[in-house]
């Protein structure tokens, strides 16, 4: 049964429009002014329908009406008055009244209204309650951090999920570009269509072009029919271009050619096809270096970094460990604090370690010893051994010891570089400027 709330300061009209909807089927409640219409919607049981007066005492219906679209938004509001005025009528409008009627009226006239009134009502709060929950339903998790470098890179990568400008995430290998790239495609608009992620570093030049912008028939060895790009199939969506700084020089071209020309050209085709796509690159690399060496062209990157978000790298922001560990435990279904699974002395080496893999490497490590992990608490025995070996001092440090051997700078030096490199032994030989074979020999000393 549809519920209506008459307010009026004339008790005579309260009375003969509470019989006229009572005869109709309605739960009808009056107030007797402005004032007592407030008390009446601060009730907890609010009505389906609004009916009141505009001319009264103290607290007028424009008022009246404010407070309830205030209170209940979806609130269909009628209001009726003896002396039209075209300015109060437009006041009316503009606060959310469903119908100005002027008095005298005929009845069958009102009721009409207000079951059209009541039908509104009810739709526009259907409308309201599934819009809320699918708004609820795609607001994406926020990526786990507190650190303020960690935290000012969300804030941005927030707001720029609300535009479709282009987006440059660049941070070391394992800080979760790609899941920043995945948080600012469901914050956005474009949240329901597709999400194509290409790692332009996997695949050869001619084989990357083929796959970005598609290929028709005959137009290479092996192209048998028609083939969509990966552009097209984003369309309306948005595409991840991971590690955009190690493509050749030719395909950046063409890239800029799509950021500028919102359009591509198949391999092998001379007709160009729009898309509607927004693009979002990532790089492991400083592309401002790139473009000073020539490796990278300057105006592809102008039109990539027009909302550069720079990811922090893990040791930036050790604060976040145990926030990061709590959150792996949880994916790897193992309920409890960090502080309840991990010994002091386990918690103490994994925050000091300087995690050359980032969040990746936490992420596998976690993983490992919850695998692995036969005790009911983790102690610093579990962890892998180069978290367990304490870190070697830097190579320079305030104060360094006198006149040291020959021997001891090198040893430190090796040390210091195979730290900088995340313990790659290929890259530390190409750095020290000797053969492999030289460095797997020194390394047992």
């Amino acid at each position: 049964m549809n519920r209506i709330l008459i307010i009026d300061d004339e008790q005579s009209l309260l009375t003969t429009l509470e019989m006229l909807f009572s005869k109709e089927g309605y739960e009808v409640r009056t107030a007797c002014g402005g004032r007592d219409g407030l008390l009446r919607l601060s009730e907890g049981d609010r009505p389906d329908l609004l009916i009141s007066d505009v001319k009264m005492p103290e607290v007028d219906g424009i008022q009246v009406l404010r407070a309830a679209k205030k209170m209940d938004p979806c609130l269909p509001v009628v209001l009726i008055t003896a002396h039209a005025d075209l300015r109060v009528a437009k006041d009316a409008c503009n606060e959310g009244a469903y119908y100005f009627l002027e008095k005298p009226f005929r009845n069958k006239q009102l009721l009409e209204i207000c079951r059209e009134a009541l039908a509104f009502g009810k739709a526009d709060r259907r409308y309201s309650d599934r819009k809320r929950e699918l708004s609820s339903a795609r607001r994406p998790e926020m990526p786990v951090g507190e650190a303020p470098c960690f935290k000012a890179a969300m804030e941005l990568a927030t707001k720029a999920a609300e535009s479709d400008s282009t987006i440059l995430i660049q941070g070391e290998n394992g800080t979760g570009k790609e899941i920043v790239a995945r948080f600012i495609y469901r914050s956005s608009r474009r949240g329901n269509r597709p999400f194509i992620t290409v790692n332009c570093g996997a695949l050869q030049d001619t084989l990357l072009e083929s796959e970005l912008f598609g290929h028709v028939k005959g137009s290479f060895t092996g192209a048998i029919s028609n083939k969509d790009g990966l552009f097209k199939v984003a369309s309306g969506g948005t595409i991840l271009l991971d590690e955009v700084g190690d493509t050749s020089l030719s395909l950046q071209v063409k890239l800029l050619r799509v950021l500028q020309e919102k359009e591509i050209t198949p391999v092998g085709s001379t007709e160009p096809v729009p898309v509607d796509v927004r693009v979002i690159a990532a790089t492991n690399r400083k592309l401002e270096d790139h473009v000073r060496e020539g490796r990278f062209r300057e105006d592809l990157f102008y039109r990539l970094n027009v909302i550069p978000i720079t990811v922090p790298p893990l040791r930036e922001r050790s604060g976040d460990i145990p926030l990061l560990i709590d959150y792996f435990l949880k994916r790897n279904s193992i309920e409890g604090d960090h502080r309840q699974l991990f010994s002091g002395q386990a918690l103490e080496l994994l925050e000091s370690y300087h995690w050359p893999g980032n969040v990746r490497e936490l992420e596998n490590v976690i993983e490992r010893l919850c695998v692995l992990g036969h005790s009911a608490k983790i102690s610093e025995k579990d962890l892998p051994e180069e978290m367990r070996r304490p870190r070697v001092a830097p190579l320079a440090g305030e104060d360094p010891k006198p006149t040291p051997t020959l021997e001891a700078v090198e040893k430190a030096y090796i040390h210091w570089v195979m730290e900088q490199v995340g313990g790659s032994k290929t890259r530390a030989a190409k750095i020290l400027g000797i053969d492999p074979s030289t460095l797997y020999r020194k390394l047992p000393r």
